[in-house]
């Protein structure tokens, strides 16, 4: 059977008419050349039905149409290159692209199309309801709205209204990385995550978590490397992190004051400064509070450690081992903090040489401070005005209630380090400790001049050090 050819209009490909096509019962095949009626109709040398496949060539109408093979496990397989107007989309099985098993079905479909030929039924335009183009609302493509792609209203994909992705609202939870050491001269620290305070004044929308450290430097570490975003730490080291990272590590308030003391073997001979002049003196960690309190006192009396030339020989032991190197004769005296002073003198061969007024600055000096890394105040300011009303709030109820808070520090300290301390020695710890928000900033420089002297930094600090703004503003607040 043959059929007249239709004219192109305009030379778009607004008419559908077939070819010279012929029809072959016996194979059911549709041989010859056919032509495209609408962008996304199927074109080719060749359609066989019974075997379930399509093959030849497809016209692809729009570069960066979906090719290749359109798998479809009821009918069978479609092989070739499939036209496509839309990328990503499964065409029209109106229009032959899908065969096999359901030949008959696509068989029926050609020899509709050819009778419709036959009577002349040739001109589609391209908003045709029934084509696969245009703002077809049956098909697989253009506005499609059962399709999984495009602006498909049921997709997973493109604009779709009924996914979780892309546009949909979601809350951001921000992290707050506390940092603190197991020690009471951290009490806020201790009190706070025991209670769970901190959390609480954030609340939801808010992960705090709280990290241990036992070096100054460790700590100062993990704030370089943004691991920390607000921490208790000692005076000196935060003068050492604000300097190497250039105004980085910020000083916002004070934790507490003075709580060291220097003790010495009973049998040492040793009862004042002077009589160090030859002596092996144990501090906590090189570069710490301790140490630069020893380094003054011993610069006030001609006196030098042995690394810088002079006859005091300084070494670094951790606090819990003290007591046995005073029972092994390996040290003569220790510069140590509290609750270490209180328990080392409460033996028999440890005796206090000097209290924690005669250290530095009569006592009016800070032993623990907090720290913040700018870009988290500047991102978070928020969170810090948080946090420092809950350390006032804090410092307020242990000065209020010594004896209660002191329970939750020996049991958050046992809880960190396994240690169990007697309340007795942590009550009287607390008197050479003051517990306090007030920050002594002429001390804080002084620590600075010192570490500059002994050349653990190499420059002062800037104004950058200091910023007690949020602090001052919560406490005129309050009165």
């Amino acid at each position: 059977m043959k059929y007249a050819s239709c004219s192109r209009e305009n030379g778009r490909e607004n008419v559908c008419t077939f070819v010279g096509a012929n029809i072959d019962t016996s194979t059911d095949k549709v041989t010859g050349t056919a032509s495209d009626i609408n962008p996304g109709s199927v074109t080719g040398r060749e359609i066989d039905t019974n075997p379930g496949s399509a093959t030849g060539r497809g016209s692809d109408i729009n570069p960066g149409s979906a090719t290749g093979r359109d798998s479809d496990t009821n009918t069978g397989t479609a092989t070739g290159r499939d036209s496509d107007i839309n990328p990503g989309r499964v065409m029209d099985t109106n229009v032959g692209i899908k065969a096999g098993r359901g030949g008959r079905r696509l068989r029926k479909a050609w020899m509709i199309m050819l009778m419709a030929a036959a009577l002349g039924l040739t001109g589609c335009g391209s908003g045709d309801g029934s084509s696969t183009s245009g703002s077809d609302t049956s098909s697989t493509s253009g506005s499609d709205t059962s399709s999984t792609s495009g602006s498909d209203a049921e997709g997973t994909s493109g604009s779709d209204t009924d996914t979780t992705s892309g546009s949909d609202a979601k809350t951001e939870t921000v992290e707050v990385r506390m940092a603190y050491f197991p020690n009471i001269t951290h009490a806020q620290a201790l009190v706070m995550k025991n209670e769970g305070s901190l959390e609480e004044a954030l609340g939801d929308g808010y992960e705090v978590s709280w990290t241990s450290f036992t070096a100054g430097s460790s700590e100062v570490e993990a704030l370089f490397a943004q691991e920390i975003d607000i921490g208790y730490i000692g005076p000196v080291p935060a003068i050492n992190g604000n300097v190497k990272s250039d105004g980085d590590v910020i000083v916002i308030a004070n934790a507490s004051d003075a709580g060291a003391v220097l003790v010495a073997a009973a049998d040492s001979g040793i009862s004042s400064v002077e009589d160090l002049d030859g002596k092996t003196v144990a501090i906590p960690q090189v570069g710490n509070t301790q140490h630069l309190c020893l380094l003054n006192l011993l610069s006030q009396n001609d006196l030098s450690p042995v690394s810088s030339g002079g006859t005091v020989e300084v070494v670094a032991v951790d606090n819990s081992n003290l007591q046995n190197m005073f029972d092994q004769g390996s040290v003569d005296a220790a510069l140590v903090p509290e609750p270490w002073g209180t328990i080392l003198t409460a033996s028999d061969n440890v005796e206090l040489v000097l209290d924690y007024q005669d250290i530095y600055y009569s006592g009016n000096y800070p032993v623990a401070v907090i720290v913040v890394r700018k870009d988290f105040l500047e991102e978070y300011p928020e969170v810090v005005e948080t946090f420092l009303q809950v350390h006032i709030d804090t410092t307020d109820a242990i000065n209020a209630d010594l004896d209660g808070s002191v329970d939750a520090m020996i049991e958050e300290i046992n809880n960190v380090t396994g240690n169990t301390y007697e309340k007795d020695v942590i009550l009287s710890s607390f008197s050479r400790t003051t517990v306090t928000v007030e920050l002594n900033e002429e001390a804080l420089l002084e620590f600075a001049d010192v570490s500059l002297a002994e050349g653990f930094i190499d420059e002062l600090p800037d104004d950058s050090l200091v910023d007690l703004s949020i602090l001052e503003g919560l406490l005129d607040d309050e009165s």
